[in-house]
């Protein structure tokens, strides 16, 4: 007699290997990312060190926001070993070779990731405070108790990342309908292409869409956020098609902005709720019945299961009755481990783009007949005529918290550390832009100015094939030399 075969989702497979294999992907990105920008921002000599942070840790009273690898000491080299442990072991789920062995692999592996990625996380400041970070923190560990190819899905598993994508969804929705009145009177679109953080190459294409389907996009979104998460607990075809409206909305998402692995994990996670059979009708090369040769699964695993399915009950009545607060949190986490969390975005848009502007001079006077010469970002609006790139699901930290900067937040400690590694012409923080208007040299002055930036209509792009139109708002920081 099989004993498990209640605990079991045989019609899953499919999403199971989406889940580990999607999931891994994207960890493989954020640590990369990590590889990549961790050390100029936050390194022993970044704009935020960490070990700056763990002095002021280890003050009475004192803690980090939650366990970190790092609590017992931070080095640039110890950051290095981590990023890269976390790729490979990531490469390999995303390969499917733990899945090929016992259920504990996988499970180890995944657990193994979130611990990394955590310790990253919770000692990365105001440039890991995204919720995606959180979200990937928790996919990670949801994830884990998948098991392998030798067993089928856990059904209590899969119904977590159905809650995971609940949470995710039906939070955002919430957040807008409390939030900015445009969403209420369908006008957060008209504005919101063009103000988000970081637009894409085809960002000013959808701006410039007719305001009726601007309006369209905002009853869709309530739509897809307020009605369709409730139908994902629906097993078989129900909950197929709420995936498939959740995973179409996100993807509309992908293609007009640079989101980091936010809407690219949403798909993933989604994609759980989708059934073989509707696979296989989707793609006739999969088996209606893949998951079926699968043993049941042993006692330890499924007691390990019921274990952390209950965890996520207990955990659930935290986010829970904030989704319901009066006073709803966006991206909170309600423990040091990040598992549970409660999600949101976008309660509000800015209906004016301002665009922080970093310029520098060699001349002895930085007056206005000075030569100012404008630093480049990757991702973040300078140049009027250049092509907005697509990064997501990469994550440009810096160029992130620019958007941010005119926001009420215009001198946090990280910025003013910054303007002056740019004075010193600091090659590590430089090799965060994508022009350096000095060519490695330190300029003599610096000076930081506000635009307000709108995308060009289609006559003003013909005529002067500039895609951006931007106007001087004022002067946020006068010059600054390296010897003020």
């Amino acid at each position: 007699m099989d004993w498990t075969a209640w605990f079991d989702a045989h019609d899953y497979e499919v999403a199971r290997q989406v889940l580990q294999r999607g999931v891994a992907a994207l960890a493989v990105v954020a640590f990369v990312s990590t590889l990549n920008q961790f050390r100029p921002l936050l390194g022993e000599r970044g704009l935020l060190p960490v070990p700056e942070l763990l002095r002021r840790a280890s003050a009475p009273g004192a803690r980090l926001r939650g366990p970190s690898l790092f609590r017992w000491g931070y080095s640039d080299r110890r950051l290095v070993v981590v990023a890269a442990a976390g790729i490979v072991l990531a490469a390999s789920l995303v390969a499917g070779l733990p899945q090929l062995g016992p259920p504990w692999l996988p499970l180890v592996l995944f657990l193994a990731l979130w611990v990394l990625y955590l310790s990253i996380v919770n000692v990365g400041q105001t440039f890991y405070g995204f919720g995606w970070e959180m979200l990937l923190c928790e996919a990670l560990f949801t994830v884990a108790f998948l098991g392998s190819d030798e067993v089928p899905p856990p059904v209590v598993t899969i119904v977590a990342v159905w809650w995971l994508v609940f949470r995710l969804e039906f939070g955002a929705g919430m957040i807008k309908i409390r939030g900015g009145r445009e969403w209420r009177d369908l006008t957060a679109l008209m504005y919101h292409h063009e103000t988000q953080p970081m637009p894409g190459p085809l960002s000013r294409q959808a701006h410039l869409l007719p305001p009726w389907f601007h309006r369209g996009e905002v009853l869709g979104n309530h739509f897809a956020q307020l009605v369709v998460p409730f139908l994902l607990f629906v097993p078989g075809p129900a909950g197929s098609a709420a995936a498939a409206v959740v995973i179409l909305t996100q993807l509309w998402l992908i293609v007009t902005g640079n989101f980091a692995w936010l809407n690219w994990i949403t798909v993933v996670l989604a994609a759980s709720a989708i059934t073989d059979p509707v696979w296989h009708w989707l793609i006739p090369a999969i088996p209606a019945d893949l998951g079926s040769d699968a043993s049941g699964s042993p006692l330890w695993f499924t007691i390990v299961v019921l274990a952390v399915g209950a965890l996520i009950v207990v955990l659930s009545w935290w986010p829970l009755r904030n989704l319901f607060a009066h006073r709803q949190l966006m991206n909170a986490s309600f423990n040091r481990w990040m598992l549970v969390n409660a999600y949101g975005a976008f309660g509000t848009v800015t209906t004016r783009r301002i665009e922080i502007v970093v310029e520098g001079t060699d001349d002895e006077v930085p007056d206005e007949d000075a030569s100012w010469r404008e630093y480049g970002f990757k991702g973040k609006p300078g140049d009027l005529r250049a092509l907005p790139r697509q990064w997501a699901p990469y994550h440009l930290r810096l160029d992130w918290l620019m958007w941010f900067l005119p926001l009420g937040r215009m001198w946090e400690p990280w910025f003013a550390v910054f303007l002056e590694r740019l004075l010193a012409a600091d090659p590590a923080t430089l090799a965060l832009l994508a022009h350096d208007p000095f060519d490695g040299a330190p300029p003599r002055w610096i000076r930081v100015r506000a635009y307000h930036y709108r995308f060009a209509t289609r006559a003003e792009h013909r005529a002067t094939g500039d895609r951006w139109v931007r106007t001087l708002e004022g002067e946020v920081m006068p010059p600054a030399g390296r010897w003020d």
